[in-house]
């Protein structure tokens, strides 16, 4: 089955960069999107990117867009999500997820039910 392994995590002070990675081995074409979610401490988790394998769609939510940028490399099989002037408020577990269907099926990319397999997360943490 997919198994999903997310990397590049840590800890970034206010306005710098990171850039996650989510390696993707198994059967890696049964799934059409690879979303990036984050939850912070006593907060529900948040859709914060996805892209389509199908048309290479990408959406991101209102509070990343213009720093964030999810792409992906289909040689390596690995979705990147680059993280650019980060805010405190970007403080969380991030977690890549693979969805069977296409976005256009969704009713929300952003939300965690239309998505089927799950890494294990890698903590980012802004602060001075």
């Amino acid at each position: 089955q997919l198994q999903l392994v997310e990397s590049g995590g840590g800890l970034v002070q206010p306005g710098g960069s990171l850039r996650l990675s989510c390696a993707a081995s198994g059967f890696t074409s049964d799934f059409n999107v690879i979303g990036w979610f984050r939850q912070a401490p006593g907060k529900e988790r948040e859709g914060v990117s996805c892209i389509s394998s199908s048309d290479d769609s990408r959406y991101y939510v209102d509070s990343v867009k213009g720093r964030f940028t999810i792409s992906r490399d289909n040689a390596k099989n690995t979705v990147y999500l680059q993280m650019n002037s980060l805010k405190p408020e970007d403080t969380a577990v991030y977690y890549c997820a693979a969805a069977w269907g296409s976005i256009a099926t969704m009713r929300d990319w952003g939300e965690p039910y239309e998505y089927n397999r799950w890494g294990q997360g890698t903590q980012v943490t802004v602060s001075s």
